[in-house]
């Protein structure tokens, strides 16, 4: 990958520090010696800010914490104040929801819009990286039936989620949607997007909370031994994303949005590329028939519903990643490396029973 210019001399600012992805993107900031204005949601918590601390210790860059919500109207003000690149990360990442207006879509939504408002007002703000997801693009693997040449591209948004019906991917396209409209009536800064597909791969923080994390721990304790849905998928490592980051802020070029996704990939074939060294563990080796995972999938999790499965579970997932490499020069590692240091961080904390 060719060499970044860095700007080091004006602060950059991170929202959502504390999480799996933005905790690379701090490490790879503070590696090149930037100052990292970190958000979080409260700068007292030395538990879930002592892996930062750690890290600023040890490299050359500076992190400074600050108070921030993304409910709370304004409060990103002092945090942005003389930054030239915002990293917005923050947004909730969960499946497993009650309310979903409350918990999904008005974090992700009015979060994203008080962060942008905020860079408006803000005149040292020259770039702000938004993180949102291949869930913008799609809502379910069905989609690709109807999209150009049956590949998921940066031209297609998420049409088919509502709040009712995977309520993630539409909290993630009416933040992203809300990006675009916002940046289109200003001219002070530029945005530029990045859509990765599911994140996977070590954390800064070996003991952080992700859904990526839920997903491979069963794979590791037994509870997905019968087997998995066949259920397709995208899949990138959170270094590598970590770094589209980066480009995405520093590369005069980038622009408009960028799938972050290296393999086009299933369930069954992260499973897969698990066993060579991990054979000793409960891993699925097989998938389950459709039959099967629509009629007990809405008992086992009540996030799965029929409809999920029918929409999805027997699809395959092609997303072309083409404009990341040929834009942001983006080189992606092997999946075996990614979902294998992944597991082995989960077995060293404790979070997977070792054999």
């Amino acid at each position: 990958m060719s060499k970044l210019e860095i700007d080091k001399t004006k602060p950059v600012l991170v929202t959502g520090a504390t999480g799996y992805v933005a905790g690379w993107i701090v490490k790879r900031l503070l590696e090149e010696g930037v100052s990292v204005h970190a958000a979080v949601r409260n700068p007292d918590d030395r538990s879930k800010i002592r892996h930062l601390d750690e890290l600023a210790a040890k490299l050359p860059g500076t992190i400074r914490y600050f108070k921030a919500d993304l409910l709370d109207q304004g409060s990103f003000a002092e945090a942005m104040a003389g930054c030239a690149i915002v990293f917005h990360t923050a947004s909730p990442f969960m499946l497993n929801i009650r309310d979903p207006q409350k918990e999904l879509v008005d974090p992700a939504l009015l979060g994203t819009r008080n962060v942008l408002e905020t860079a408006n007002r803000t005149a040292s703000v020259k770039r702000v990286v938004l993180t949102s997801s291949c869930a913008a693009i799609y809502g379910d693997n069905a989609d690709i039936d109807a999209t150009p040449g049956g590949v998921f591209t940066e031209e297609v948004w998420n049409s088919s989620s509502s709040l009712g019906h995977a309520p993630y991917s539409y909290s993630k396209a009416v933040a992203e949607r809300e990006a675009w409209e916002i940046a289109k009536r200003q001219s002070g800064w530029e945005l530029v997007v990045v859509n990765p597909s599911l994140v996977i791969g070590p954390g800064v923080n070996p003991h952080g909370t992700s859904e990526s994390f839920n997903i491979v721990r069963q794979m590791g304790d037994g509870r997905m031994k019968a087997g998995v849905p066949d259920l397709g998928l995208g899949a990138v490592d959170v270094r590598d994303l970590a770094e589209a980051h980066l480009r995405a802020a520093y590369l005069p070029q980038a622009k408009g949005r960028h799938i972050i996704s290296a393999h086009n990939t299933s369930l069954l074939g992260i499973a897969k590329a698990l066993l060579p060294k991990f054979d000793a563990y409960p891993v699925p080796r097989r998938t389950l028939p459709k039959w099967l995972v629509w009629l007990v999938a809405p008992i086992v999790d009540k996030a799965t519903t029929r409809k999920f499965v029918a929409r999805n579970v027997g699809f395959s997932w092609f997303a072309d990643s083409s404009k990341s490499a040929r834009e942001l020069g983006m080189v992606y590692r092997p999946l075996e490396t990614s979902i294998r240091d992944m597991f082995q961080q989960m077995i060293d904390n404790g979070l997977i029973p070792k054999r």
